[in-house]
Formats: C-alpha cells, sequence, structure tokens
C-alpha cells in the first residue's frame, strides 16, 4: 500500500473496537452501533449513528473520539483534529489511557493532514507523562524525519531500540522508515546491529528477513528456504520478494504458486503473486491474481487489491474499465493522493496505448 507503517493509525481497527466497547457503558447504543460500521468501514454510516447518539446525549467523550476516528477513515483530518480535541477538552482533568489514545489519534490526524510541528508536540506531551511509551518515541522518529531532523528521529529510534532490542519487527520498521526518507544505510546500521548482538538467536525467517534487508540475497534464500517449511505465508513472501530482487520473476511466482496450491487461500500472497506477474508483463495473470485476492475480502489487503486490479486494467489498455473502477476507489479511499493522480490520468486515455512498466506500480 501507499505510504509507510509508521503513517498508519496507532491503533487497529480490531484495537479500537476493544478499546471504544470498554469505554462505552450503559444507553450508548448508536455510540457502540457507529463503532461496529467502522470496523466495516462504512465511515458516513458511523456518523449519522454518532449524530443521532448526540441528539440521544450519549457520552460526549465517547461520540467525540469516535466521529473523530470515522473522519479519519473519510480523510477528513480537519474535521478529525477538532472532534479529539473537543474530546479531550471534554477531560476531568484525571489522566486515563483513553486520553492517550486520543492523543495519540490526534497526532496521526495532525501528521495525515501535513502538520508535523503539531504532531510532535502532541508525542512531546505524550512522552512527559509516560517516558516509557516505545510508540511514542517510534511515530515520533518518524515525524522528525519528516521535519527534516535527523538526529533527533536517529535518538529516538536509537531509544526503541534501547527499550526492546529483541523486537526485531520493529528494528526491520525503523530500517523502512529510514529508507522511505532516503537513509537505507542508517536504517542498515540497525539491521547490523541484530548480527553483532545475537544472531545465533534468530529463527530462519528473521534471519533470512536481516539479510532480506541487507540485500544479501543468497543467504537470504538460504534461511528463507528453511523458513519455509514452517508453511507461514510470509516466510514464502519474503522468499519470493528476495528472488524478485535478483529478477528471478519465474522462480518467484512459483514460490508464491505454490504455498497457494499447498497451504490454501491468501490475499496477501495473491497480491504478492499478481505483482510478480506485472513484473513478467502477464497482464492477464496478474489481472486474475488480484481479483482472486479480492474475492476473499480481507479487508487488511483491501486497498492494495483494488488498486491493483485498477492499475492490471490499465497495462491490458482497458481504460473505461480501469476508470470505472477508480472512481468507486477514490470514494473508499479518498486519502490516496497518488490515486487522484492517476484517476486524473485515466480521463484523458481512452482509446489510448498501455503504459509502459515504468510509468504505474502496483501496490504492496
Amino acid at each position: 500500500m501507499h505510504g509507510w507503517g509508521w503513517r498508519g493509525l496507532v491503533l487497529t481497527v480490531c484495537a479500537f473496537l476493544a478499546s471504544a466497547a470498554a469505554g462505552c457503558g450503559r444507553g450508548t447504543a448508536k455510540t457502540q452501533e457507529a463503532v461496529t460500521l467502522i470496523g466495516e468501514m462504512d465511515y458516513q454510516g458511523a456518523l449519522a449513528a454518532l449524530a443521532e447518539a448526540q441528539e440521544g446525549k450519549e457520552d460526549a467523550y465517547q461520540v467525540l473520539r469516535t466521529q473523530g476516528i470515522a473522519y479519519m477513515g473519510l480523510a477528513s483530518y480537519e474535521e478529525a483534529i477538532e472532534c479529539f480535541l473537543g474530546a479531550l477538552s471534554l477531560s476531568d482533568g484525571l489522566i486515563k489511557d483513553v486520553d492517550f489514545d486520543v492523543n495519540y489519534y490526534l497526532a496521526e490526524a495532525y501528521s495525515r493532514s501535513g502538520r508535523f510541528a503539531e504532531a510532535k508536540e502532541v508525542y512531546n506531551a505524550i512522552l512527559a507523562l509516560r517516558d516509557e511509551e516505545e510508540d511514542a518515541y517510534f511515530k515520533r522518529g518518524g515525524v522528525e524525519l519528516e521535519l527534516d531532523q535527523y538526529t533527533e528521529a536517529k535518538a529516538d529510534f536509537d531509544r526503541v531500540v534501547e527499550m526492546d532490542p529483541k523486537n526485531y519487527d520493529r528494528l526491520f520498521a525503523i530500517y523502512e522508515v529510514f529508507a522511505h526518507f532516503g537513509y537505507k544505510e542508517a536504517g542498515q546500521e540497525y539491521l547490523r546491529y541484530v548480527l553483532g548482538n545475537g544472531e545465533e538467536t534468530l529463527s530462519s525467517f528473521d534471519r533470512g528477513r536481516l539479510y532480506y534487508y541487507l540485500e544479501d540475497y543468497q543467504k537470504a534464500y538460504v534461511e528463507l528456504e528453511k523458513a519455509k517449511e514452517d508453511g507461514t505465508a510470509q516466510s514464502s513472501l519474503y522468499l519470493g520478494k528476495a528472488y524478485e530482487s535478483t529478477g528471478d520473476y519465474n522462480y518467484a511466482c512459483n514460490v508464491y504458486r505454490s504455498y497457494l496450491d499447498k497451504q490454501g487461500d491468501s490475499a496477501e500472497m495473491y497480491n504478492q503473486l499478481g505483482i510478480c506477474e506485472m513484473k513478467r508483463r502477464n497482464y492477464r495473470e496478474a489481472l486474475s491474481a488480484f481479483q482472486s485476492g479480492l474475492a476473499l475480502q480481507d479487508k487488511a489487503m483491501q486497498q492494495a487489491l483494488s488498486y491493483n486490479e485498477i492499475v492490471a486494467y490499465e497495462y491490458l489498455g482497458e481504460f473505461e474499465k480501469a476508470e470505472s473502477l477508480m472512481q468507486a476507489y477514490a470514494g473508499n479511499y479518498p486519502d490516496d493522493a497518488e490515486a487522484r493522480r492517476e484517476r486524473d490520468f485515466l480521463s484523458t486515455r481512452h482509446g489510448g496505448v498501455a503504459p509502459q512498466p515504468e510509468e504505474e506500480q502496483p501496490q504492496e
């Protein structure tokens, strides 16, 4: 998908559902209905339910908080900011866990609206009260890179590693953030830290990921082939990506198809198979893979698969179909600026020629 892990919402939808339900007491039927609708990505429906919740004088704090999250889903960040600030203004002065939760959402809304300095101020406030909030250090590091504050970001990421040196997923995420901002070498320092501090304790999967990110693909092949035997999708995904990185798209596609044949359906695997088929210029096969993934209705992969289906139609020269799907996509995912540019492009392409591979890339 477009964007990077640190830019995503701090809470997943499932975590939001759990925390929202915990915050709702008696007389909160419409707020709870809105929570359910957000889980179904029906943000307009959630806002309608919350309007009724306000009329019914349900818990104002929870209504505003939930409204803010619904507006986030609609990419209406200024409205979301107003809701989160409104909720915090209702606090009784005794800081609760839910207040920290709302502050995280507020910082995310500031970030997504490009107000990075204000987002950093929120993370500063969180850390002033809870200096062991690993997520806040990690998120603040990403914001600081947006503000071109490399030294401060490096210090925050170092702090994250100090707090949890065995959290390899976080270490890999730090690498990805640095790489995204053009500091790949700095990010790889964190990976080399792992090599020098307990590589022998790593699983084959983590060792394979490590070598993959260090671009030592021969070693990555060896470790990920071992890890593949555990039958998990991630092991096969990274193995396939390692082969893709060296241009062996045929073998990579075989890895993805083998997993699907042996282990069963996986939306993420279908997406990566489609991407690999795109690189082979097998656009019809790519389209089939994306559509197979969409049929699984995996919410976590729905956006990437929907976008990639459009890209496949575009490469096939079926611009009217691509434009029709893009209109629906833009309504479902208004936050995707690249998709807006692509929609404008498609509106000019009826009867045109298919794009070259470097013109438009699918989403992972």
